[in-house]
């Protein structure tokens, strides 16, 4: 680097992160060689530095992604110099972005800032030529590589910012066994090839094998992140497919369809599953102890206790299933014609959409929370991918089963206060700028009193203490 800055030879120094500059940056203080830094610190002048990182004896530390968007020319951008001089006359920015442009126009003003810039222009170019010409003399723009970055991608950008249009440009990079990218994929197999040659660590090693051996580190690194990123599709997709499931379910209530068939539906089901889970270690045929189990569960919430009579002989479950159903169906009719048909379908819609909201927010938590620990699955030789989606679907049919349940179990034991008017309250807090008017208005800061301690100093400035002052005149007033 110190050998190009001497005769001239602009350098582009590109490093993987904001750190590494800086330090590069310290280096170069100590040797005594100017430079300009370019990481996130310094966006704001960042088209600035990279405009000019092209001049005869220039050197630019940069990041390996950033300045991308301004062209390195060799000796200088002469358009980005015009364009600064405007900037500094202090120009509305929506005219100066006229001054560079080809739109055909007659505003007199436009007119005049292309002029002066053409003008501007005109001159740098000028000015610039010999410089570029002794660039390239010099060799063009060197770039150099502190490390090998994880992507080939970004290798090969950095390499493209010299060499451009037909000007002179030279790349190196540098690396290390040290280096993330050695240390975790190939550098047992250089170590092995160093010792056998005998060679020590501060050897530079510049071979054919050497660069093949990185490439296929980089390869590995890229086909690891894109199995990452197509992992990550998959995840969404089974998210989608479960959202399109609840919104269609949501939809129907927000659009105030009649749910009565769906709720009569719910019923059957949970009272199905209650005795088929009863009945199992029975062969599907109801004893006393069985009986005593459904209901357990069932009367007190979808019919009166002491409403079902035992038959006394022992029935199948599709038998039970269906008198406990009938039984639920008369209490649920009741409950319709005391609250009236059209209250009732109103109030089914409000339970039914708040059960869904809670249970599908906690089904998004209980999601994030199995993805970010899926990946582990892979040590265990399981694809993360088929996993996610076996445990996935069988969270979302517990959460059906749960909704199904709690939908119809408070439909039943909810009670109305007389004139009490049925509406549909969203359960999801409003967030953010998305939010209503009435949620966006600040509250009022509540004045705290500050309490005064006995050996504070007295509130009225006399320079006692409160106990020898204000505080006997108000115990005084107290006792009257």
């Amino acid at each position: 680097m110190q050998q190009c800055h001497a005769k001239g030879q602009p350098v582009l120094v590109g490093t993987v992160s904001i750190e590494k500059s800086e330090l590069l940056s310290k280096l170069l203080k100590k040797t005594g060689v100017p430079h300009n830094v370019l990481n996130a610190k310094f966006h704001e002048q960042e088209a600035q530095i990279v405009a000019q990182a092209g001049k005869l004896g220039a050197v630019t530390i940069a990041t390996n992604m950033a300045g991308r968007g301004t062209d390195i020319m060799l000796g200088g951008n002469p358009e980005f110099m015009a364009m600064n001089d405007l900037r500094k006359e202090d120009l509305p920015e929506e005219l100066l972005r006229e001054a560079n442009a080809y739109s055909e126009t007659s505003d007199p003003e436009i007119l005049n800032i292309r002029s002066r810039y053409k003008e501007l222009l005109s001159k740098y170019k000028a000015e610039m030529a010999e410089e570029a010409q002794a660039v390239r003399s010099a060799g063009g723009l060197f770039i150099i590589g502190t490390e090998r970055h994880e992507s080939r991608r970004i290798d090969n950008q950095l390499r493209g910012r010299s060499g451009r249009q037909g000007d002179p440009g030279e790349s190196r990079f540098y690396l290390s066994l040290q280096d993330d990218l050695m240390r975790l994929f190939s550098s047992d197999r250089i170590m092995g090839m160093m010792d056998s040659l005998g060679l020590d660590e501060d050897t530079p090693i510049d071979a054919k094998m050497l660069s093949g051996a990185v490439e296929n580190a980089q390869r590995s690194v890229e086909s690891r992140h894109f199995k990452a990123r197509k992992n990550v599709l998959e995840y969404d997709n089974v998210m989608n497919t479960q959202r399109e499931v609840i919104y269609a379910q949501r939809q129907k209530v927000l659009r105030g369809e009649d749910l009565r068939e769906n709720m009569l539906s719910m019923l059957r089901g949970v009272i199905d599953s209650t005795v088929s889970d009863a009945l199992s270690q029975t062969g599907g045929v109801a004893d006393e102890n069985s009986l005593r189990s459904v209901l357990a569960k069932l009367q007190g919430i979808y019919f009166p206790r002491g409403a079902y009579a035992d038959p006394g002989k022992n029935l199948s479950a599709q038998q039970l299933s269906d008198d406990l159903y009938d039984l639920a169906v008369k209490t649920y009719e009741a409950k319709e014609t005391a609250v009236t048909p059209t209250v009732m379908r109103e109030l089914e819609r409000v339970v039914m959409l708040r059960v869904v909201d809670e249970y599908w927010m906690d089904n998004i938590d209980a999601m994030d929370d199995l993805k970010q620990g899926i990946g582990l699955r892979a040590y265990g030789q399981h694809d993360p991918v088929i996993a996610y989606k076996e445990e996935g679907y069988e969270m979302f049919q517990a959460m059906i089963a749960a909704i199904r349940e709690e939908t119809i179990r408070r439909l039943f034991l909810v009670q109305l206060k007389p004139q009490q008017e049925v509406k549909r309250q969203k359960v999801a807090k409003e967030t953010g700028a998305v939010g209503s008017q009435a949620t966006m208005v600040k509250k009022q800061p509540v004045r705290k009193e500050t309490k005064v301690g006995p050996n504070d100093p007295c509130p009225c400035g006399s320079g006692k203490k409160y106990k020898k002052c204000c505080m006997q005149k108000d115990k005084s007033a107290g006792m009257e």
